[in-house]
């Protein structure tokens, strides 16, 4: 039988209660965690090495020491290697944590200490104290009172007023990558001061969501993080950097209980869902916040080290393929387990749409590091029951070097394409070798997804995100600037492939400023008008500047929030992105029903697509072109438009022959000209102007988008008869 030490602090935090006796019983393995009965609560933790386990039981959130500590006896509490117990006379709002003692033998990967307050893996919320202590977690010697703890939640009792995930296709879908708090921290957000940074706050900004068009929200890190894990005197705001895969954050909350973070955060995702939007984690199930073996000890160290990471071939280190100083050992049982259920409880208990998997691939290494051909963590994920239908996005690559583009396992996940990102600022900054890659990416990059034989929108389209320039840098910096973040300029990437239309950094040159804006609205038609899925980093819809920061993980503060004056000083550029997503979402609604059922090539083959530079029908694919046109005429009858595109990244106008129009039709009408001035540079469908003559002069670093209205049938079959095959680009 559990053995009970009457721990009670002397004095008490003002309105607790001190607990009544307690008589725990064996209770049971599964579920894992903390699970609430008629009666008390059952906890259920994994530790195969530990040789004691104590649960710590806390009056309330505040208190710096148990009430009560429970001895789990391992003839009666331990089955296997699941130390488990239940408590009576708890319930709702009971605080704990546990201390685990056993071996502290790094070679053989046992790093036990008992004086380390852990946090259930399995924890539904994190109460961070004021005194949290990163190094008392790392010294040795005891922690309790600067150690975080986790909350019993009853998560029955929230009313979702029907609420269910949206399912929204991947062919209609516009997301938009945003920071839960630096999107409303800044004071002219509007929001009152005390909610800036909060869930709460995000929903008061929904309706410019929804003005701008977007469709689904993709939220950097909100699973609990250690906010400490950064250089001293900063703070880590990103959150790359998770304590729990099962609590929300609760610095994002504007309540200061436990439970308010997790129903402010399904608060979230209940008015996002009215209003049409879904919304994707960022999740991090690569490495946790506990680093490298000078670390703290936090959760998982003090549990099963041995099981929950990959180490090093001298087990007392840890591999660090995820380049912050641990991985975690996704394809061990135990773990696997974990990560399903963490993403079972998403989707059910919090109702998320989808995730976006930090550094994946770390997701297909063994537990020597290996990759697998069929690594069972992406199969169990890709399987399962629970998970089907969700949005699955792989960054499909790893900090030591495994890049899985175009090869990463399974039927259903979508890619971040690097290789979109990276060949789209090739060619707008005017490098070589650059015309027949944006061929390749506008076409949704068969030369990387083609051979699956999968949807068009296997590849997300984007060309920011929060790791790296912003877009507006990206047009103003050569090189990054991170002298704030303390490292003396190691960190970061150092080739940005960016180019700062001749001088660095903030600029008062009208031809300066003139060039950038063009060269703006060039990578965002690129993104919104290409085949795939499109992602916009926020604030690029008007201009956000990190002052040439690319990498501000640390910088909680004016550098990375939005400043909501640019929407005012910066309109036309707003209109712009809002006219464009308008547009594209306008086109997915006008396609058949059964289009989207057709894989990408399948796609390619029903359209036919001409490729010309500044002849018709003559592409100059050299590797000193600079210049690209091609003409789309989509085969469905629910498509009567025909696209003209023409790209110029020379640094001279260029003229382009214009394909012929049958003699019913009126002729070309201009859509989008990035050497224009608002609101000429992108019209409505409409309204667009026509386009005299047989040529079109296309200004130096510029884009321009035509089309053609089909009124006749006949005129279209016609115009078919006469157009060549597609041939590939390039």
């Amino acid at each position: 039988m559990a053995k009970l030490v009457d721990s009670a602090p002397k004095e008490m935090h003002p309105g607790a209660k001190a607990l009544g006796p307690l008589v725990p019983s064996a209770g049971r393995t599964f579920p894992l965690g903390a699970t609430i009965h008629a009666g008390g609560v059952n906890f259920s933790v994994f530790s195969r090495s530990a040789t004691r386990i104590e649960l710590l039981l806390f009056d309330c959130e505040a208190a710096t020491r148990p009430s009560r500590v429970i001895d789990l006896d391992p003839r009666t509490h331990r089955t296997y290697h699941y130390w488990h117990v239940f408590v009576p006379g708890i319930g709702p709002g009971q605080a704990y944590a546990y201390r685990a003692s056993g071996p502290f033998d790094p070679g053989h990967g046992l790093r036990f200490d008992p004086g380390k307050v852990l946090l259930d893996p399995y924890g539904r919320a994190v109460v961070v104290p004021e005194a949290y202590s990163r190094r008392r977690a790392s010294e040795p010697g005891e922690n309790m009172a600067a150690a975080m703890k986790n909350v019993v939640i009853d998560l029955t009792a929230y009313d979702w007023e029907g609420d269910a995930p949206l399912r929204r296709s991947f062919s209609s879908t516009v997301i938009y990558e945003m920071h839960v708090a630096g999107f409303t921290r800044h004071p002219s957000s509007g929001i009152a001061e005390e909610r800036r940074g909060t869930y709460a706050a995000v929903i008061e900004k929904i309706p410019y969501l929804r003005e701008l068009g977007i469709t689904a929200v993709e939220l950097m890190p909100v699973f609990q993080f250690d906010r400490h894990d950064c250089p001293p005197g900063l703070a880590n705001y990103w959150g790359y950097s998770p304590v729990s895969f099962f609590a929300p954050h609760a610095g994002y909350s504007s309540r200061r209980d436990a439970l308010g973070a997790v129903d402010e955060f399904r608060d979230l995702v209940k008015a996002l869902h009215r209003a049409g939007i879904e919304v994707i984690l960022d999740v991090v199930y690569n490495h946790t916040a506990e680093v490298d073996e000078t670390g703290p000890t936090l959760c998982f160290r003090g549990l099963a080290n041995e099981a929950y990471y990959i180490l090093g071939q001298n087990r007392a280190q840890y591999a660090n393929y995820s380049g912050t100083g641990n991985t975690l050992n996704a394809n061990h049982p135990i773990v696997r387990r974990m990560i399903v259920d963490s993403l079972r409880y998403w989707v059910a208990e919090m109702h998320v749409d989808g995730f976006r998997f930090d550094l994946a691939s770390i997701l297909a290494r063994d537990e020597s590091g290996r990759p697998l051909d069929n690594p069972p963590a992406l199969w169990d994920i890709e399987t399962d029951p629970v998970l089907a239908g969700t949005k699955l996005i792989a960054e499909a690559w790893d900090a030591a070097g495994l890049y899985q583009l175009g090869s990463f396992i399974g039927d259903s996940w979508k890619e971040w394409n690097g290789r979109f990102r990276d060949d789209i600022r090739r060619f707008m900054k005017g490098d070589r070798h650059t015309v027949p890659m944006l061929a390749q990416r506008v076409l949704g990059s068969p030369d990387i997804f083609g051979h699956r034989e999968r949807e068009p929108e296997e590849s997300i389209n984007f060309v920011t995100c929060h790791d790296g320039f912003t877009l507006r840098d990206l047009v103003s910096y050569d090189r990054k600037h991170n002298e704030a973040n303390g490292e003396a300029g190691r960190d970061g990437m150092d080739n940005n492939l960016s180019w700062n239309c001749g001088q660095e950094g903030p600029s008062h040159d009208v031809a300066t400023e003139q060039l950038r804006d063009r060269q703006t609205k060039n990578f965002l038609v690129a993104m919104l008008t290409s085949i795939g899925t499109p992602m916009l980093l926020m604030g690029d819809e008007v201009g956000r500047t990190q002052l040439g920061n690319n990498n501000a993980y640390c910088q909680d503060n004016e550098v990375s929030w939005l400043d909501w004056r640019l929407v005012d000083r910066n309109p036309d550029l707003h209109r712009f992105v809002r006219v464009l997503i308008g547009h594209r979402l306008e086109r997915v609604r006008a396609r058949l029903d059964d289009s989207f059922a057709l894989t990408l090539n399948e796609l390619l083959r029903r359209a036919r697509i001409d490729w010309h530079g500044v002849r018709l029908g003559h592409p100059d694919w050299s590797d000193d072109s600079h210049s690209l046109a091609c003409t789309v005429r989509p085969s469905f009858p629910d498509s009567p438009f025909w696209l003209h595109m023409m790209y110029n990244a020379y640094w001279e106008s260029l003229e382009f022959e214009l394909p012929p129009v049958p003699s019913t039709e009126p002729g070309w009408q201009r859509w989008i000209d990035t050497a224009l001035p608002s609101p000429d540079d992108i019209v409505d469908y409409n309204s667009g102007p026509l386009v005299g003559g047989s040529r079109y002069r296309v200004t130096p670093r510029s884009t321009v988008a035509l089309f053609l209205r089909i009124g006749s049938t006949g005129a279209e079959r016609a115009m078919t008869a006469e157009a060549a095959p597609v041939r590939n680009a390039g």
